[in-house]
């Protein structure tokens, strides 16, 4: 039987309070909070990262966009996969995938699919798309 939609948020809820202003926030904490040890976090269909290094990055992108939001507009489950439609917003302050900063904001989307293991998460396939948030600031 599949989860629902309130267990998947629960399951999600502390990654995306991560990438709530990550500075601020003890990141890893809240990852080990929603992710098994050997969580395995997907940018290709071949390279990931664990969840001490998924920290580490989160860290920077805070350092980069200080108010970074992360929400979560979508949720779907099927069986043990969680599909979320999120968007990421903020105001860099440094460069930005070779952006200078313009004080100018962005908002821009993201789509997670995750596989959940022993009531946590166990992988993650992502894809943001910061061009779009690039050319937002540079407009």
């Amino acid at each position: 039987m599949g989860m629902t939609v309130d267990e998947a948020r629960r399951i999600v809820a502390p990654l995306y309070e991560a990438l709530n202003r990550p500075a601020d926030k003890d990141v890893a904490a809240l990852l080990a909070e929603a992710a098994n040890p050997d969580y395995k976090s997907y940018s290709t269909n071949q390279d990931w990262l664990t969840r001490d290094q998924l920290a580490e990055v989160f860290k920077g992108i805070g350092a980069v966009i200080p108010d970074l939001r992360w929400t979560i507009e979508e949720i779907q489950t099927v069986d043990d996969k969680i599909v979320v439609r999120g968007e990421a917003s903020g105001t860099p302050m440094r460069d930005l995938y070779g952006a200078k900063p313009t004080g100018k904001s962005f908002k821009t989307i993201s789509i997670d699919l995750f596989t959940v293991k022993n009531g946590k998460l166990a992988t993650a396939y992502h894809v943001e798309n910061w061009m779009a948030a690039v050319e937002q600031i540079s407009k």
